[in-house]
């Protein structure tokens, strides 16, 4: 099965989302017109798959208004957000049950998408829900960083990947528990 979702990046709430048993465009699709009815964003990012890359999504988003953003191959910043939500989801329930039925599944992941949108807690948000966020009047706008010269310090002294070295081993006096010789590789 095959889960299409729409995240808003500022408030991590997930606006759309489709199932699928096939990687049909079809159910990316449907997803984009779900999130459609709660905001329209200026721009869509998406990987790189064959349903993004698809006549039919690109002619749906810019017949919309809306740019398209592809993920780079490598750039695993790009589309931090939602990987983020993917872990959650498979790690606080997908994992942790079994599914007989697509019903079933479907329901499941409705189920945790109101819970993740609406009771779930986010350290990056302040222990707000995203729906708190998503819903507030006062949205500040996010650092997205396009290259490691963009991020703020200590990026490239951690242990993080700078795009050019695979790992910098370097000390790091502001992350206590990090060992210099092997850093830490989530």
């Amino acid at each position: 099965m095959y889960l299409a979702a729409m995240i808003d990046v500022h408030s991590r709430y997930v606006v759309g989302w489709s199932v699928s048993n096939t990687l049909h465009t079809d159910f990316c699709l449907d997803a984009l017109d779900k999130s459609l009815q709660h905001v329209k964003p200026e721009i869509v990012n998406s990987d790189q798959g064959c349903q993004f890359t698809s006549d039919d999504w690109i002619t749906a988003l810019k017949s919309r208004g809306i740019k398209v953003s592809m993920t780079s191959i490598g750039r695993c910043l790009d589309n931090i957000y939602i990987e983020r939500f993917w872990r959650s989801l498979k790690y606080e329930e997908i994992y942790l049950n079994d599914y007989d039925l697509v019903k079933e599944l479907k329901q499941a992941v409705s189920h945790y998408i109101e819970f993740y949108n609406h009771k779930r807690f986010h350290q990056s948000l302040d222990y707000k829900t995203p729906a708190e966020v998503y819903f507030s009047q006062a949205r500040k706008p996010v650092d997205l960083w396009t290259n490691p010269s963009d991020r703020p310090e200590p990026f490239g002294t951690c242990g993080q990947a700078d795009g050019q070295h695979c790992v910098l081993t370097t000390t790091c006096s502001t992350l206590s528990g990090l060992s210099p010789t092997r850093p830490q590789v989530q």
